[in-house]
């Protein structure tokens, strides 16, 4: 009996074993890339990104961002850092991001105004759906799951390592992204760690749904990359020092490769979705498409016939038959349907 009880353990370990592919201390297993990994801030000096870094915000423009209607961002841009201007909405970064390890530096206002959440609020949601709340709580009392470092309205931080107001403070958050399968079944909730001023404040911790005020939203399908916002809510917060690393299998970067010419010239054209017209036309080498009345977005060819925007969450797939375009399908925000050549 116990002979095959050993037997079994075995079997049962070997797969996992087997996946390694590679011996113990094998000479011959890759070795990870090297990455210079910067430099930490001071108060005075922001410190260096890690070498393998996107870089969002360095201190100089706003190449990076934009508004949410896709104008151009108008926060202030400052002497090394730029700052919220009430009323001008919120901005978003140009790029969607997935899995992800971000850095971001803020300072809420010196003096302090106000009290509770009037206090040197913001906030910075990942993915454009789950927020990390940025609120003065440097000796200010508000509700526990919308005070600094919380996962707004869901979990309070588990220690409040809040700085002064006026000095610069550090959000190290470490993000994996929620996961649906093919039939729209929720496999993998989203899960973020979060590093307030050096100090663990959330321990992968697991989202019911994506955040909001005074209520619990449910998962609803989505891509697996969406962009980031900081949020406008009326006080004059500061930040500096922005960058990003995709990690997992964020990391690997979508194929883009160039469509012929007369490909591009058949796909261009108006297309029916019920009572509304999605335009596509083709600029340079390459498609563009009209999100909003005023707004167009790049598309990008993963093939001959699927196509992405780097800013919305967008893929468009076109249906030829004998040389013709008989309509496409739109996927938007998780949400797929079809539409008609006109």
């Amino acid at each position: 009996m116990k002979k095959i009880f050993v037997c079994l353990l075995i079997f049962i370990a070997l797969p996992a074993f087997a996946q390694q592919h590679w011996k113990t201390h094998d000479w011959s297993r890759p070795r990870p890339p090297v990455v210079n990994p910067g430099s930490f801030s001071t108060q005075q000096q922001p410190g260096q990104p890690p070498s393998d870094a996107i870089v969002l915000f360095d201190g100089k423009d706003f190449s990076q961002w934009r508004s949410m209607d896709g104008e151009p961002a108008n926060w202030a841009l400052k002497d090394g850092y730029f700052e919220t201007v009430k009323g001008a909405g919120y901005i978003r970064t140009y790029r969607n991001f997935g899995d992800c390890q971000l850095h971001l530096e803020f300072a809420t206002p010196y003096p302090p105004r106000g009290k509770s959440q009037g206090r040197g609020n913001s906030g910075v949601f990942l993915m454009g759906r789950y927020e990390v709340q940025i609120l003065d709580s440097y000796e200010n009392i508000t509700y526990a799951d919308g005070q600094c470092a919380a996962i707004y309205g869901q979990y309070p931080p588990l220690v409040n390592a809040s700085r002064k107001p006026g000095e610069w403070q550090t959000y190290d958050i470490i993000f994996h992204g929620p996961r649906w399968d093919r039939q729209g079944n929720l496999i993998r909730k989203a899960r973020i760690t979060v590093f307030h001023n050096g100090v663990l404040v959330h321990d992968n911790a697991e989202l019911w749904g994506p955040t909001d005020w005074l209520k619990a939203r449910p998962y609803k399908p989505h891509s697996d990359k969406g962009y980031l916002a900081l949020q406008d809510h009326g006080n004059p917060v500061r930040f500096r020092n922005i960058w990003i690393r995709e990690i997992g299998e964020s990391a690997v970067q979508r194929k883009e490769v160039t469509v012929a010419p007369k490909l591009l010239d058949l796909y261009q054209g108006d297309y029916q979705f019920g009572d509304w017209i999605f335009k596509i036309r083709k600029q340079g080498d390459h498609l563009k498409a009209q999100a909003k009345s005023d707004y167009w977005v790049p598309l990008f060819a993963e093939n001959d016939t699927l196509f992405y925007s780097k800013e919305l969450e967008l893929e468009v797939t076109f249906h030829v038959e004998d040389g013709n375009v008989k309509g496409i399908t739109r996927q938007l925000t998780g949400s797929k349907s079809f539409g008609k050549r006109k």
